[in-house]
């Protein structure tokens, strides 16, 4: 009854348009003054304990890497890159896109980030060159979420904190099932692009790949400083994310020299609105999740699981089912922080690998990208293209449903999240 009440309250806000971080806010004040006696000071605890999560520190300055590499010209030339190797075929530009926001999630570690950086310019060029508005906003804002599968992955470093599992051992396992998910797009990208005709661009050589590769050498460069800096034990994902923002700055402002120093106040406050929005939903989230814990429904449904005796397939589905339902409401990185220490014990007496579990949570967390009413590269598709976010979500509806295609076939194939780590480690 208590689940039914928060929930109830939390779509009725959303429903008569109330923004999400409010929502959360207003359902999770309501529950603690009705339903419970703590004091609302753990509101402020909560947001202040959401400040201390050193993971989150990487936020802002993956989101401030990916302003400086926009700005700075640096999307473009990997924008370029891919067009010069998938353009040529049937929804070139689309398939495009998906390559892209594979390199751009390598760098940004956000997926909302990846979204702005690649759709901010890739909408509107599919757009003009004759693109159906609807499949180039689905393509992209479903591309987008690979930056949270595609190492460094900041859900990847939350689930391993919370079940104090390796951080490496989860982005070496991201390898392969970020690969599948992008395969997957693509496939289906260029399905739906022939059978709609989409156009395509002239395929101009080799030379021409070289000549795109050159030019966005740097960018690529900046995967390899930060995946390898991590994969070697240089520097931890938050000291990578400080990192990339330095070197973006650098070869925007010194290498391609496309942005000037009158520019970066501009980019600062570019990325201080988006860091602000989404620090401030995360800390309504946690809000919320706390809530949630207090009324003990993820312990509810972790208890109703083992009651049904599951074998280690079901339970799987079963996580699966529970993950997307919670997706819908709550911030990955919420989800993980409850969901995570209550799977993990579970899986483990089931023989599950927990780097596998910690795989297929993750991927869960991408499809929840992009699921309503809390999927943010919905609201940041929305914002970038002024359509309202009823059509964002019909636009990617169609890729979603490729996304839990491939989240199936991640789940009942371990070997791909524990090929790379059984070799390395």
């Amino acid at each position: 009854m208590t689940a039914s009440l928060i929930f109830i309250a939390l779509i009725v806000f959303l429903l008569i348009g109330v923004p999400i971080a409010i929502s959360l806010g207003l359902t999770s004040l309501g529950f603690m003054y009705i339903a419970t006696e703590e004091s609302p000071a753990v509101v402020a605890q909560k947001l202040f304990d959401t400040m201390e999560h050193t993971t989150l520190l990487a936020i802002p300055f993956f989101i401030l890497s990916s302003h400086f590499l926009t700005t700075g010209g640096v999307s473009a030339r990997l924008i370029d890159f891919a067009k010069a190797m998938v353009g040529w075929m049937h929804g070139g530009l689309a398939m495009a896109g998906v390559v892209s926001c594979m390199l751009f999630a390598a760098i940004s570690g956000s997926s909302p980030a990846t979204v702005v950086a690649i759709g901010s310019i890739l909408i509107p060029g599919m757009i003009a060159a004759g693109y159906d508005k609807r499949y180039a906003v689905g393509v992209i804002a479903t591309s987008g979420s690979l930056g949270i599968l595609i190492p460094p992955s900041i859900p990847m470093i939350v689930y391993a904190d919370a079940v104090e599992e390796s951080v490496g051992k989860m982005f070496i396992a991201g390898i392969l099932p970020g690969l599948v998910m992008s395969a997957f797009l693509l496939v289906t990208t260029y399905i739906v692009a022939r059978r709609m005709n989409m156009p395509r661009e002239e395929w101009k050589g080799f030379g021409h790949l070289i000549k795109c590769f050159g030019r966005a050498f740097w960018g690529l460069l900046l995967i390899l400083i930060v995946v390898g800096g991590i994969y070697g034990g240089i520097f931890t994902p938050t000291e990578a994310a400080a990192t990339a923002a330095v070197y973006s700055a650098f070869i925007a402002l010194v290498i391609h020299r496309d942005m000037g120093i009158k520019d970066i106040p501009q980019v600062m406050l570019d990325s201080a609105k988006m860091t602000a929005v989404l620090m401030f939903i995360i800390a309504c989230a946690m809000i919320f999740a706390h809530v949630l814990t207090e009324a003990r429904i993820p312990q509810s449904l972790a208890e109703t699981v083992l009651e049904q005796d599951p074998s280690p397939l079901s339970f799987l589905l079963l996580v699966n089912v529970i993950l997307w339902f919670a997706g819908d409401f709550m911030e990955p990185s919420a989800i993980l922080l409850i969901m995570a220490p209550l799977f993990h014990p579970i899986a483990v007496s089931l023989g599950i690998d927990p780097i596998h579990l910690g795989i297929i949570m993750t991927t869960n967390m991408e499809v929840g990208m992009i699921t309503p009413p809390v999927g943010l590269n919905l609201y940041v598709a929305a914002g970038l293209t002024g359509m309202s976010l009823t059509e964002v979500t019909k636009a990617a509806i169609p890729w979603m449903m490729v996304l839990i295609v491939a989240l199936l076939v991640i789940t009942y194939i371990p070997w791909l999240s524990l090929y790379l780590v059984n070799l390395l480690y």
